[in-house]
């Protein structure tokens, strides 16, 4: 099991030093093809809002609950800035900046912003798409910047980068789920399937729920797509995670046994599928010769 943490952004590119840049604003200044794309450590003293921020209330609960979740996890998604001088205001990630600040960040991952450097950026994101090292969030990263900052629709998206629409909109899906379920993709814990297992669920309680199980008991990408297929039709949530999941081998065992033995059979799996038991049921000492003659 690889570490539950990781710093975010280091597939996407270079750590940049804040001070090494301050002469680019432009994307025809010296060195902004360097900056444009990556994902740079701005000091959050050097960071102000943008003063046309539509959105002007931000829930104290919830921004607390999101800096405890930046202390132990980080950054997840960067935060949008435009370059001002030696300034930065804020494009998108208002919440995730103050959160920071709750949190005692002194610097914060974020994508920096030219004058005119939509062309450089589109360059920049699709040349990144290409690369093998990216984890599957920094994929849906990168897709979402296509989308929202160059303008692309998922259709021409879809052409530019030579995948399928629906691999586009899949990966995109991740980053709806929790900081935490993220970061666990990021890290390895779980896989992008098992995340658009967990995305199939309506509530925030359950996906946390499905997660946990996933990696307390290793469930494989199918047996998380059953038991979410259960924890999605079932009023009662717990009492579903109790139950094993049966690989289908062992459901088709469990039928030739039934057969044989003209009994009821149940076969109980550990949620890995790596050992389990058999249960034979029998209603009467007739029943039980029956199956003990067949065992004999």
């Amino acid at each position: 099991m690889k570490d539950k943490t990781r710093a975010m952004g280091r597939g996407l590119g270079a750590i940049l030093n804040a001070e090494s840049k301050t002469n680019i604003n432009s994307a025809s200044d010296e060195g902004a093809k360097n900056l444009v794309g990556n994902i740079v450590e701005i000091s959050i003293e050097d960071i102000y809002p943008n003063a046309n921020q539509p959105r002007t209330y931000f829930d104290e609960k919830a921004l607390n609950d999101l800096a405890e979740s930046i202390k132990s996890l980080g950054i997840i998604q960067p935060i949008t800035l435009r370059k001002d001088g030696e300034k930065f205001e804020i494009i998108s990630g208002e919440r995730r900046y103050r959160a920071s600040k709750i949190a005692g960040l002194e610097t914060i991952p974020a994508y920096i912003r030219l004058v005119n450097d939509q062309e450089l950026l589109e360059m920049a994101l699709v040349e990144n798409i290409q690369r093998e090292d990216l984890d599957p969030i920094e994929v849906a990263l990168t897709y979402q910047r296509l989308l929202d900052e160059v303008g692309m629709t998922q259709e021409n998206l879809s052409q530019r980068v030579g995948k399928e629409r629906s691999t586009i909109t899949n990966s995109v899906r991740l980053l709806k789920l929790s900081p935490d379920i993220q970061n666990g993709i990021r890290s390895g814990q779980i896989s992008a399937g098992h995340g658009r297992a967990v995305m199939g669920l309506d509530s925030e309680e359950k996906r946390q729920i499905l997660f946990d199980r996933i990696i307390k008991d290793q469930l494989n990408v199918r047996q998380a797509e059953q038991l979410a297929g259960l924890m999605k039709n079932s009023q009662d949530t717990e009492k579903v995670v109790k139950q094993s999941i049966v690989p289908n081998h062992f459901k088709k065992a469990q039928k030739s046994l039934s057969d044989i033995l003209n009994v009821n059979v149940e076969i109980k799996t550990s949620a890995n599928g790596k050992k389990g038991k058999i249960v034979l049921d029998f209603k009467n000492e007739e029943e039980l010769e029956s199956i003990l003659a067949h065992i004999r």
